[in-house]
């Protein structure tokens, strides 16, 4: 029997890494504890063609594959659907940086969160991971979603130990200052040169001095 001819349209069906590799790689043994031992806010935040590098290495492939709609059976249980939201989140802006298909994952990172928000998925993650379950609705140019990242960061910091809290009020400030740039634009001005969008010259003014948060 003759084999099909793939489509080249067809998403990429295998993958090299796991879920669990993609978690041990982003978040440490903050999966298992209250908080990663390492320090991995210069992972998380800092960011450096260094980290761009390693991560297209390590998991170019799996965020391609997750960019085009595969890898689908990491989207249950709980943690393969947070290793796959951090594919295409966070992994995306260092493999793509500076580029549109930086944010070619945003859609189906924020589909991800809300389907783990209407069943409750997200409570039951490790702290740092329910950062990350949060973080595609910091990035949405969508002020309905702008509204629920506030709402849940605000949230994470109540449930957290009081060991936490302090740690999170960052997080609460960063999703203010992401809703007040949608509440003002409709869109981050930032991502204008990328996305081949043109500026407004209020949107010009503010690139001049206001924030870019890594990209």
């Amino acid at each position: 029997m003759t084999e099909p001819i793939p489509s080249p349209h067809t998403p990429p069906s295998r993958h090299h890494a796991a879920p669990a590799e993609v978690l041990d790689f982003w978040l440490g043994d903050g999966v298992h504890k209250e908080w990663p031992t390492e320090d991995l806010n210069k992972r998380w935040f800092g960011g450096g063609a260094q980290l761009d590098a390693d991560i297209t290495q390590r998991f170019g492939s799996d965020v391609e594959a997750a960019v085009a709609g595969g890898l689908q059976d990491w989207e249950q249980p709980a943690l393969n659907r947070l290793a796959l939201v951090i594919l295409l989140d966070q992994f995306t802006r260092n493999v793509f940086r500076g580029q549109g298909k930086a944010f070619a994952g945003d859609a189906r990172a924020q589909q991800l969160v809300l389907q783990a928000l209407a069943d409750g998925a997200d409570l039951a993650l490790p702290w740092a991971g329910r950062v990350f379950m949060y973080m595609p609705l910091m990035h949405a140019e969508s002020m309905a979603l702008q509204d629920e990242c506030v709402a849940r960061f605000t949230r994470l910091q109540a449930d957290a130990p009081d060991s936490l809290k302090q740690r999170f009020q960052s997080n609460i400030d960063f999703a203010h200052q992401h809703r007040d740039i949608i509440a003002r634009f409709g869109r981050f001005p930032y991502r204008n040169a990328a996305l081949g969008r043109i500026d407004t010259a209020e949107e010009k003014d503010f690139l001049l001095k206001g924030p870019r948060f890594g990209q």
